[in-house]
This record gives C-alpha cells, sequence and structure tokens, in this order.
C-alpha cells in the first residue's frame, strides 16, 4: 500500500516529480524498523516532535522530552514512549486516544540527520511499561506504519547546551514548573501539586514568569 494520496500525486505531476516520489517510496519506505542503524538513532535521542490529530482532523505537534533513550524500540513494529507532566490540556494524548494516527519526527540537529515515523498508536495509564518509566503519567504504544529517513539539507545546525532540568530523574522526581507557582494558577492545580510554590521558590505573578521565560528561566 502506497503512502501516497491523490493530493500527493495531483501535486507530484504539477512538478514533474511522480517518478522520483516512486522511486523513493521504494527504496527508503518501510513498514517496519529493519535498519540497526535508524533504531539506534532513534534510542540515542532525547527529544522528539510528535504530531496528532483530533476526531475533528484537527492537527496539533508537540515537543516531547525525556532522557535519553525515553523512546524504546520493542520490536519491528513497535515503538513505546512515556508521557510525562505537562500543562493538563492532554491535547496530545487526547488525540491519539480518539484517531490513533501520529508521526514522530527525530532529529540531530548537529549532524544534522532525522527519521521520520507514521504510526497507529494506543496510550494507556496501566501498561506494563509504565514503571519502566519513572515519574510517566501514560505510556503510548506506537505500530509503525511507514519509517523513513528524510533529507537533512535544509537542517539549520545547533549546538546542544543541556538537558532541562525538568527531565524527571531515576526516581520519577522533577521540580516544580515555574508555571505552577503562579499565584492565579493556585486554585486549579491537580492535587499532587497543590501546595509545592511555597516550598520550591514561592509564588509569581504572570508577570513575573514572563520575565523568566524572556531570560531563558522557565
Amino acid at each position: 500500500m502506497s503512502i501516497y494520496t491523490e493530493a500527493h500525486r495531483v501535486l507530484q505531476d504539477q512538478f514533474d516529480s511522480r517518478r522520483l516520489a516512486d522511486r523513493l517510496e521504494q527504496a527508503i519506505v518501510t513498514d517496519r524498523l529493519n535498519n540497526a542503524a535508524h533504531i539506534a538513532f532513534i534510542e540515542s535521542r532525547d527529544f522528539f516532535f510528535l504530531s496528532t490529530v483530533n476526531k475533528l482532523g484537527e492537527p496539533t505537534v508537540s515537543h516531547k522530552g525525556g532522557p535519553a533513550g525515553f523512546v524504546r524500540v520493542l520490536n519491528e513494529t513497535t515503538l513505546v514512549f512515556p508521557s510525562y507532566d505537562g500543562n493538563g490540556m492532554f491535547l496530545s494524548m487526547g488525540n491519539i486516544a480518539a484517531t490513533g494516527k501520529i508521526g514522530l519526527l527525530f532529529i540531530d540537529f548537529q549532524t544534522p540527520h532525522r527519521v521520520r515515523v507514521q504510526a497507529t498508536a494506543s496510550v494507556s495509564g496501566n501498561d506494563p511499561l509504565l514503571a519502566g518509566f519513572p515519574g510517566a503519567q501514560l505510556v503510548v504504544r506506537a505500530h509503525i506504519d511507514a519509517a523513513f529517513v528524510n533529507c537533512a539539507r535544509y537542517i539549520h545546525r545547533h549546538a546542544r547546551l543541556e538537558t532541562s532540568r525538568y527531565v524527571p530523574d531515576e526516581a520519577g522526581r522533577a521540580p516544580l514548573a515555574s508555571w505552577k507557582r503562579i499565584d492565579v494558577m493556585q486554585d486549579v492545580l491537580p492535587a499532587n501539586d497543590a501546595g509545592r510554590a511555597k516550598t520550591e521558590g514561592g509564588l509569581i505573578t504572570g508577570e513575573d514568569y514572563s520575565a523568566r521565560v524572556s531570560r531563558g528561566e522557565s
């Protein structure tokens, strides 16, 4: 089954790239991760970009970060990754629960290099692998529909500086997010975050938080 739809074909014909597109699909697109280099690359990443779509067809894209290796290749057709504490909106996880269709972009800005994966996924708070991801709330299992290396020529090179201090440690502990210290947010925080601001830096205003963001201190 081809990854291309009629809309893709119309544009390929418009720009005389149908033959090229077909050759690329034959050469690099697979329905499984059977390339050791691709697997090693994915499992070495400490972030990726996740695209999801809700039941109305509206997409969203999120940056997902964690310790290196937080995305695991269970077998040739299955990836798993955790969902850590976020802003409580659950846009990505809710979309996965609703439609299951996701796209993952694994990228190295220093080399540069990237691998794309399209998958059908499910999300669970009772997955037997959950305990193996300290600090995770949910686990996503993604069945691979298509995987391929993407051309890196438009990737601007960037140097990695440091790991986010909010990545959960081996016991699942992480500092309180700065925005959870904002005074007007205190009455709507989840129970496990209630009162933490008093012992983790104190309350701040929305203006304080904006200033911290502008300084790169969020």
